[in-house]
């Protein structure tokens, strides 16, 4: 019995004295938590991280044989053009411009009525690459409140116009709550031909295609739209819904 207490004893005696280099947890989560509580300390409760940068894509990565269609500013506002929309339920997206759209939004709210989605072109069309951070994000971020108050969404996507941007647009468009920055990788012309910024001469799975939408000049957009959609046909492709991928 001596023999077990005096055992008893010392092995209380060793768990009070610290053992050399265990004086910290080796647990490598408990270290992990530790660093993310001192972070927060430094930085004060509450404070968020800056917005993610948005991607950009011209072409979406998919095995689906899709492309999109997107058209930008808003000049053209053909009524025939929106029943094409509604018969054929064509997935579009429209990259509106405030100061080009001026008074006709009341067709794109028709258009956003039979399904075309609403996307983001700035408020009045000028180049963004090179201007100061607060006035690209005045540009983008005025845009998405006028297109908040007109038609009850923010969009997610934004085209920059001219298709010219720099690390800032990207920062700017982030804080205004935009995921994808969209380009092009192939555009119709004011004839309905087809051209290709880089890669294969052929329309393939995944291409985001812009249309001009400007009709003052070629062939009218819905004939231009219609042509393009033979071509498409022609491919083994079908239009779909950028939203949905991007």
């Amino acid at each position: 019995m001596r023999l077990r207490g005096l055992a008893a004893a010392l092995l209380a005696l060793v768990a009070l004295v610290p053992l050399a280099g265990c004086a910290q947890s080796v647990d490598p989560i408990e270290r992990l938590g530790k660093k993310a509580a001192e972070r927060v300390r430094s930085q004060g409760p509450g404070v968020p991280g800056p917005p993610a940068l948005p991607g950009v894509v011209d072409r979406v990565r998919t095995r689906d044989r899709v492309v999109f269609l997107t058209y930008d500013d808003g000049v053209e506002r053909d009524p025939r053009f929106v029943d094409m929309v509604r018969e054929l339920r064509l997935p579009v997206a429209m990259f509106l411009t405030d100061s080009v759209v001026g008074p006709g939004y009341g067709h794109f709210a028709r258009l956003r009525a039979v399904g075309a989605g609403i996307e983001n072109h700035t408020l009045d069309h000028s180049a963004l690459r090179g201007l100061p951070y607060a006035g690209q994000r005045a540009k983008i971020c005025g845009q998405q409140e006028k297109l908040r108050a007109r038609f009850g969404v923010r969009p997610r996507l934004f085209r920059p116009p001219y298709g010219t941007y720099d690390a800032t647009t990207l920062r700017a468009a982030g804080g205004c709550g935009i995921s994808a920055v969209v380009l092009w990788r192939v555009s119709v012309d004011d004839d309905g031909g087809l051209s290709y910024v880089r890669g294969a001469r052929r329309l393939l799975p995944g291409d985001i295609v812009t249309i001009d939408a400007d009709e003052t000049t070629g062939v009218p957009l819905r004939d231009r739209t219609l042509r393009l959609l033979h071509e498409i046909g022609d491919a083994g492709l079908r239009a779909a819904r950028l939203e949905d991928y991007v």
